[in-house]
């Protein structure tokens, strides 16, 4: 009998161009409240994050409001937000890689971030349709392995993450059990420093569309 392997797909700089949705957002920002008004937003993102350990667009607009109340301009960002075209920013070749994989097994999004941008953008992709309706978004997607299990139990795990970081989190822990895909996009995987701090992955790609060229029995033979 065939093992049940489940594909997990991260989605920021994965399978959705995110950082192309920052660069608009900062262009946006620095329009409609300035560029001395938009380096403070990014201020309080960053103290956010470091509080959190996750992006979180929204609740720092919401700080920018709390500190600075009188500025309406910050709601348009936030409606910029809301209403961002996000399925504009898929990956080339995306939503074949997910249809692809789907013959081989069970196909799921593994992200993280917070619980009212991120899911907003996972559905208004096209990414949630793509899946089922199959989508895991945690705080800290390393740390929550026991319920990924859980939810979705397989022999073997493939897992696609442009963060080298968390691909080496994951295959200290579940070792021959996972095959770690490593698309090179993004400013995580362009940043060589960071990445020389970890183990290479089992696969090593330039983009997400490249996955077309794998079938799960060449992937499962790159396993570490």
């Amino acid at each position: 009998m065939a093992d049940h392997v489940v594909f997990l797909f991260d989605v920021d700089n994965t399978l959705i161009d995110n950082d192309r949705i920052i660069a608009d957002m900062m262009h946006h920002l620095e329009q409609d409240i300035g560029p001395a008004s938009a380096k403070k937003y990014w201020e309080y993102f960053e103290q956010i994050r470091g509080e959190l350990g996750y992006a979180d667009y929204l609740g720092a607009l919401q700080r920018y409001r709390i500190n600075h109340p009188r500025d309406f301009h910050i709601v348009s960002v936030s409606r910029f937000l809301i209403n961002y075209h996000f399925a504009n920013r898929l990956m080339p070749g995306s939503l074949d890689v997910l249809e692809r994989f789907q013959q081989f097994g069970e196909t799921a999004i593994l992200s993280d971030g917070d619980m009212i941008f991120q899911p907003l953008k996972v559905e208004r992709s096209g990414l949630d349709d793509a899946v089922d309706g199959k989508v895991m978004i945690y705080i800290h997607k390393e740390q929550e392995l026991d319920d990924v299990t859980a939810r979705y139990p397989a022999d073997h795990y493939i897992l696609i993450d442009d963060k080298i970081r968390i691909l080496a989190a994951v295959k200290k822990i579940w070792g021959k059990r996972v095959t770690t895909v490593f698309p090179r996009q993004g400013h995580y995987a362009a940043d060589a420093n960071e990445v020389a701090k970890y183990p290479a992955a089992d696969v090593t790609i330039d983009r997400i569309d490249q996955m077309l060229e794998y079938d799960l029995d060449r992937l499962r033979a790159a396993t570490r």
